[in-house]
């Protein structure tokens, strides 16, 4: 493994995290503003999914 690979690592899984979180609060405000059915909803759901599925994927590996 090169040198900073492990530190790159452990920014890119933190930032995954952070959109992960962010992605969530997002979805939240659009859905308080009855606003589910919308194109950028939708997305955001797929994005948030996306997001889920890596970060089960580091948990499985005790990386999270």
């Amino acid at each position: 493994m090169r040198d900073g690979a492990l530190e790159a690592f452990q920014l890119m899984r933190d930032d995954i995290v952070t959109e992960h979180d962010e992605t969530i609060a997002l979805m939240n405000k659009l859905r308080a503003e009855g606003k589910e059915r919308t194109a950028t909803f939708r997305q955001l759901l797929a994005q948030k999914m996306t997001l889920a599925s890596m970060l089960e994927r580091y948990k499985r590996y005790d990386l999270l």
